[in-house]
C-alpha cells in the first residue's frame, strides 16, 4: 500500500505544474514528456505565416502592374525574408514571454519556454538563427539591387521584431504592438517588395500596403483578445487590455472590413480585383466569432480565418495587378 501510494504521488507530481512564489499567473508551467516535432511547429505559429506572405504577394503584384517583366528571384527572396523574420519573431516572443512568466497560462500553440521542456537559451538561439537567415537573404537582395540604404531598413525590422516582447521595456507590453505591426507587416514589407523590383512606389502599392497592415493588426487584436485575462493578471498592457473587449471587437471589425473598401476602389481600375470580395467568406466568420465567442480557444479559429482572409485578398490583388 505504501509503495502504491508513493507511485500515485510521483505520478501526480509529474503532471502538476511546478509552483513558484509570487503572482500565481506568473508561475512557470512545467509539462512532462519530451518535446515533439509538433511542439516545435506549434511554436513557429504557422497560422501567422500568411501575414508574412500577403504583403510580398501584394507588393510583387504592384510591381507587375507597371510592366510585364517579373523579377521572380527577387520576389522569392523577399518572401524568404518575410517568412524567416516571422518565424524568428515567433520564437523570440516565446522566449521573452516565457522568461517573464506571461505565458504561464495560454490558449493556442505550444509555448516551449513556459512549458519548461526546452531551455530558454535554446529557444532564443533558434529565434536568432532565423533572424540571421533573414538578414543574409536581405543582404543578398541589397547586393543584387544596389540599394545599400535598405540595410538600415532591414536592421530596423530585426530591432522591431526583438523589442516587440524583448528588452526591458518591450513596446508590445505598452499598447504599441498594432502600430509597429501596421508599419512593418504592412507598409515596410509591401513597399519594400515593390521597391526592390521596380525602384518605384506606385499608388496601388501604397493602398495594398495599408490593406496588408490592417489585416496584420486584426490578427494581433484577435490574439490579444484571446489572452486578455492573462495579460491583465501579469501586467501586459496590450491595446486590447487598455481599451477593453467591446472596443477591441469594434476595432477588429473595422480592420477586417476596411481593406475591402480599398479593394472596391482598386477594382474600379483593375476589374479582376472584384474577385477579392470572396475573401469575405473567411473574414465574415472571423468577425462573427470575435463577437459571439464564449471560450478563448474559439478565437484561435478567428485568428486563423483572418490570416487566411489576408492571403486570399493578397492573391486577388496580385491577379488584378498582374492580369
Amino acid at each position: 500500500m505504501a509503495a502504491s501510494s508513493q507511485r500515485k504521488k510521483s505520478t501526480r507530481s509529474r503532471r502538476t505544474p511546478a509552483r513558484a512564489s509570487g503572482n500565481p499567473a506568473k508561475r512557470p508551467v512545467v509539462e512532462a514528456g519530451p518535446v515533439t516535432t509538433r511542439d516545435w511547429i506549434g511554436a513557429a505559429r504557422l497560422r501567422t505565416l500568411p501575414l508574412a506572405v500577403a504583403p510580398v504577394v501584394i507588393g510583387t503584384g504592384a510591381a507587375r502592374s507597371t510592366g510585364p517583366e517579373f523579377h521572380w528571384v527577387i520576389a522569392l527572396a523577399c518572401l524568404a525574408v518575410a517568412v524567416l523574420l516571422q518565424i524568428g519573431v515567433n520564437f523570440t516572443n516565446d522566449y521573452s514571454d516565457g522568461i517573464r512568466g506571461t505565458d504561464a497560462v495560454r490558449v493556442g500553440p505550444a509555448r516551449l519556454t513556459a512549458s519548461g521542456r526546452v531551455k530558454p537559451r535554446t529557444v532564443l538561439v533558434i529565434g536568432l538563427v532565423f533572424f540571421a537567415l533573414a538578414a543574409a537573404v536581405g543582404v543578398a537582395i541589397v547586393v543584387r539591387t544596389g540599394q545599400w540604404w535598405m540595410l538600415a531598413i532591414g536592421a530596423a525590422c530585426i530591432v522591431a521584431a526583438w523589442f516587440y516582447t524583448g528588452g526591458r521595456r518591450p513596446y508590445g507590453y505598452f499598447g504599441l504592438g498594432e502600430v509597429f505591426v501596421f508599419v512593418f507587416f504592412g507598409l515596410v514589407a509591401t513597399l519594400g517588395t515593390t521597391w526592390v523590383q521596380i525602384f518605384a512606389l506606385p499608388s496601388q502599392a501604397w493602398l495594398g500596403a495599408v490593406a496588408a497592415g490592417l489585416f496584420a493588426c486584426a490578427v494581433l487584436l484577435a490574439n490579444n483578445l484571446r489572452d486578455i485575462d492573462q495579460d491583465r493578471l501579469v501586467g501586459k498592457r496590450t491595446l486590447t487590455v487598455l481599451i477593453g473587449r467591446r472596443a477591441t471587437q469594434v476595432l477588429f471589425t473595422l480592420f477586417v472590413l476596411a481593406p475591402f473598401g480599398i479593394l472596391v476602389f482598386l477594382a474600379l481600375l483593375y476589374p479582376i480585383g472584384w474577385i477579392g470580395l470572396l475573401a469575405l467568406l473567411a473574414g465574415a466568420p472571423a468577425i462573427l466569432i470575435v463577437w459571439t465567442y464564449r471560450e478563448a480557444k474559439e478565437l484561435v479559429i478567428a485568428l486563423a480565418l483572418t490570416s487566411l482572409t489576408a492571403l486570399l485578398y493578397a492573391g486577388a490583388l496580385f491577379w488584378a495587378f498582374a492580369g
